[in-house]
C-alpha cells in the first residue's frame, strides 16, 4: 500500500529542491551542456517536469472509472523501482518513444519556474483522486508496465529524486572543468 502522504512530501521536497537550484545557476550556465557532453541543466528541467506531467495524466487515468480490470501490472524493471523507492545506479537513455513524445529541449530558467508551479498544481488536483481509486484500473508506464494510481504516485517521487542526483553530477562536472 502506498503512504499517499509519505509520497507527496517527498514530492514536495523534490520540487522545492528544483526551484530553489534555478536561484543558484546562471542562465547561461542552465543552457550550457557540460564539458564531459550530456543534459545540460535545461534539459534536465524540460524533462523531468514534461514527464511529470505526462505520469499524472497515467496517474489520472487510473482513476477514472472504467470497467477495465488488469490483471498484469508492473514488469521486473518496476517492481524493483517501486520496492527500493529509488532507480538502479546505472545511466538509463531516456527510451527514443519518450523523447518523440516529450523531448528535452533548452527551456529558459522563467519557464522551468512557471512549469514547476504547474506540477505543483497538478499534483494537487490529482492527490486526493488516489484514495478512491481501484488498485486494478492500471495504465501503462513506457518502461515499468501496468501501474494504478498509487503506483504512478510512488513513481513520480521516485523519478523526482533521481533527477536530482543528475543535477548534481552536472554541477560537479562545472566545477571539476
Amino acid at each position: 500500500m502506498i503512504n499517499i502522504a509519505k509520497e507527496r512530501k517527498g514530492q514536495d521536497v523534490a520540487l522545492d529542491s528544483y526551484r530553489a537550484r534555478l536561484d543558484t545557476i546562471t542562465d547561461e550556465q542552465f543552457t550550457t551542456s557540460p564539458p564531459d557532453g550530456g543534459w545540460s541543466y535545461a534539459e534536465v528541467y524540460s524533462h523531468i517536469l514534461q514527464a511529470t506531467l505526462a505520469a499524472s495524466v497515467g496517474l489520472e487515468r487510473c482513476t477514472q472509472k472504467n470497467d477495465d480490470v488488469y490483471t498484469k501490472g508492473f514488469n521486473f524493471v518496476g517492481w524493483a523501482i517501486l520496492f527500493f523507492g529509488r532507480f538502479p545506479p546505472v545511466k538509463v537513455k531516456v527510451p527514443e518513444s519518450i523523447n518523440a513524445k516529450i523531448p528535452a529541449v533548452k527551456m529558459s530558467k522563467e519557464d522551468a519556474k512557471n512549469m514547476i508551479v504547474k506540477c505543483r498544481k497538478r499534483i494537487e488536483d490529482i492527490t486526493p483522486l488516489i484514495k478512491n481509486s481501484s488498485p486494478h484500473s492500471r495504465n501503462k508506464h513506457p518502461r515499468l508496465g501496468m501501474l494504478n494510481a498509487g503506483q504512478w504516485f510512488k513513481f513520480l517521487r521516485i523519478h523526482l529524486e533521481h533527477h536530482l542526483k543528475q543535477l548534481n553530477r552536472i554541477e560537479n562536472t562545472f566545477k571539476n572543468a
